[in-house]
């Protein structure tokens, strides 16, 4: 924690006063989430859970992970044009694991078919962590990048808001005043509008693509109300709506329930359980279509983790972003360790010393969503249980982070108010929009703080785990 938090975060009168003022505060400002006991119901709503105090976050690496974004978004746009990287780091993977083999199989069909989409849209969030040497400096160290469903980008809009007044109330009105604004949302919206926009249809809607049950609704309102307000019109629906109601016209031409889509906006679809034969029918349907997808899934295959394990090789940055020694620079100063499973001596030597020293190490797999993720004795179990398996080549393995922790308190409705060791991980959103081989937009779109104990090893706001925060550059 910042040494401007040290005098307030033991004072136990103060931090109940911050507490109750924080709870309403976020309330006012829309930091909402409805509740696990009714998902569906927008009239009981509860605030998502946030820290008391913004945390302390490093402004050089803060800066650099903003530096670094717009590489990010050229490295991803990319990957999602070159069939032959995408073929060559998914062929092991696609033999083992059945969710990226069934994506990568829609992929091969609408490129045999001819895309019939011109204007591509990518809404990415890249994850850091903050990794302490034994000298006690920090560096800056990619987790992994989110191509799809990249979410919190409405809600830390208006989370900085509640933490200004935190600080006023705790009498720190000049750190209140150095809060950065912060509003992903406009961004995502403005990328969102500009696909709009090319695809060239002043009649088509936006479809956000959404899960059946939408505890998260009010992030995705907040992007949405920013469409609305530029007149763009929005349309939620579900994959088996698109299955039920969706069709191509000669063109190609996506229509759900009788209006033509520009944009098919994915805050669904990226995790196995989700599809059933209708759904992957629908997302086929969706793929084939002229619609502007974010991501299509080209985009998507690019955020795997197995993508992001062959790009620490050496030379295939270089490969991707040829003439752009800067930009490679960049991105690579972000890496952590990242090592191959796949069959043979290279993986099984790295399988070998993870099973030996597993808390050096965390062991991925093909997935998003948060929780997935193996550490310490699981991984070891894991290991060993596949090590002479091919099923291992759906997992990568990285170094494990080793951030400094600083005392917080989190809030979370119906829990008690208790200080906790804590850790941060920063995102950056990015945004670009491509029109045929011109880009046409690229940004960085706005920062996520997200927060937990450290007895937490993985997980994110979704899953129950982390909670929001604030920067607060030291």
């Amino acid at each position: 924690m910042a040494a401007a938090w040290q005098d307030v975060v033991r004072d136990a009168a103060a931090v109940r006063e911050a507490a109750a003022v924080a709870v309403d505060a976020a309330l006012l400002a829309g930091v909402l989430m409805r509740t696990g006991e009714q998902p569906q119901a927008s009239d009981v709503v509860n605030y998502a859970p946030f820290t008391l105090l913004p945390s302390a976050v490093p402004q050089d690496l803060f800066e650099q992970a903003y530096s670094v974004q717009q590489d990010f978004n050229l490295l991803v746009d990319a990957i999602s044009q070159n069939r032959e990287f995408l073929e060559q780091t998914l062929a092991s993977t696609i033999k083992v694991d059945d969710f990226t083999a069934r994506l990568f199989r829609i992929y091969m069909k609408v490129l045999e078919e001819g895309l019939a989409q011109t204007v591509f849209l990518g809404i990415n969030r890249s994850d850091y962590m903050f990794d302490c040497g034994l000298d006690g400096t920090a560096a800056l160290r990619q987790i992994e990048i989110n191509t799809i469903a990249a979410s919190f980008g409405g809600l830390t809009s208006r989370t900085a808001d509640v933490h200004r007044l935190v600080l006023k109330v705790l009498g720190k009105t000049e750190e209140a005043s150095q809060l950065l604004p912060n509003n992903p949302a406009k961004r995502l919206a403005l990328g969102i509008a500009k696909a709009w926009d090319l695809y060239g249809s002043q009649r088509a809607v936006v479809m956000f693509l959404v899960e059946d049950v939408q505890r998260n609704i009010f992030d995705q309102r907040c992007v949405e109300n920013e469409l609305w307000n530029r007149n763009i019109r929005v349309v939620r629906k579900r994959f088996r709506d698109v299955f039920e109601q969706g069709s191509l016209d000669a063109s190609r031409r996506l229509y759900v329930d009788g209006q033509e889509v520009a944009v098919v906006y994915y805050r669904e679809g990226y995790v196995p359980q989700v599809y059933d034969q209708q759904n992957w029918e629908a997302r086929l349907l969706l793929e084939r279509s002229r619609a502007v997808k974010c991501p299509d899934i080209a985009t998507q295959l690019a955020g795997t983790k197995k993508v992001q394990q062959e790009l620490s090789r050496p030379g295939t940055l270089e490969k991707l972003l040829p003439g752009r020694p800067e930009a490679v620079a960049r991105i690579r100063a972000t890496f952590a360790g990242l090592y191959s499973l796949d069959e043979g001596e290279e993986g099984d030597r790295i399988a070998a010393r993870a099973i030996a020293d597993p808390d050096l190490f965390v062991l991925k797999p093909q997935r998003e969503g948060g929780g997935n993720n193996l550490y310490g004795e699981e991984l070891k179990e894991v290991l060993e249980k596949i090590k002479d398996s091919p099923e291992r080549t759906s997992y990568i393995l990285m170094d494990k982070i080793k951030p400094q922790p600083a005392l917080n308190y989190l809030l979370r409705a119906h829990s008690p108010l208790e200080m906790s060791e804590c850790i941060s991980e920063l995102g950056i959103f990015g945004v670009y929009v491509r029109k045929g081989q011109e880009l046409v937009l690229n940004q960085a779109a706005g920062h996520l703080l997200r927060t937990k104990a450290i007895e937490h090893a993985d997980g994110g706001v979704a899953a129950g785990v982390a909670v929001l925060d604030t920067p607060y550059l030291v």
